[in-house]
């Protein structure tokens, strides 16, 4: 390959890749985001957002990533048989409906932050990248709030 269909074949790839990008800006808007630990010696934490569709088509939320824990996963809450809440895996992803907002809120759906790198601070910022089915990556910066109570948006 000479140097020319390189960087040809490099800026197209790039220019797909910024593409698909700015796609998913415009289909998925993810609003009043923040992340929480129980406190500085914990060693997980979570995010929790409102992650509005803006498309005509449904999409599904099936992963997510950041430098901040060791693994990032899409978890739940599930009341068992006894009416005790138990957290688990979504390994499905999360459907999030065209045309509508879905909650990640305490004691729902949200973003699990496990076997976390340093603890987390109020204030400060973790990035994480949010990967959809259909809208590909959008990475977003969360704010650290450790003492919101959540009787806004994500009340439960």
């Amino acid at each position: 390959m000479t140097l020319k269909s390189t960087l040809v074949a490099t800026f197209v790839a790039l220019s797909l890749s910024l593409a698909s990008g700015a796609l998913a800006a415009d289909v998925i808007n993810v609003d009043d985001a923040y992340a929480r630990s129980a406190g500085k010696s914990a060693k997980a934490g979570a995010a929790f957002m409102m992650i509005e569709n803006q498309g005509e088509t449904d999409d599904r939320l099936i992963g997510a990533a950041s430098d901040v824990a060791d693994r990032v996963e899409l978890h739940t809450h599930k009341i068992d048989e006894n009416g005790v809440a138990k957290m688990m895996q979504v390994e499905d992803g999360i459907l999030i409906p065209a045309g509508e907002t879905h909650m990640l809120k305490r004691g729902g759906d949200h973003v699990m932050f496990m076997g976390l790198n340093a603890p987390f601070e109020q204030g400060a910022m973790v990035p994480v990248t949010l990967i959809f089915e259909q809208a590909g990556e959008v990475v977003v910066e969360i704010p650290i709030d450790l003492e919101r109570k959540d009787n806004g948006g994500h009340s439960n």
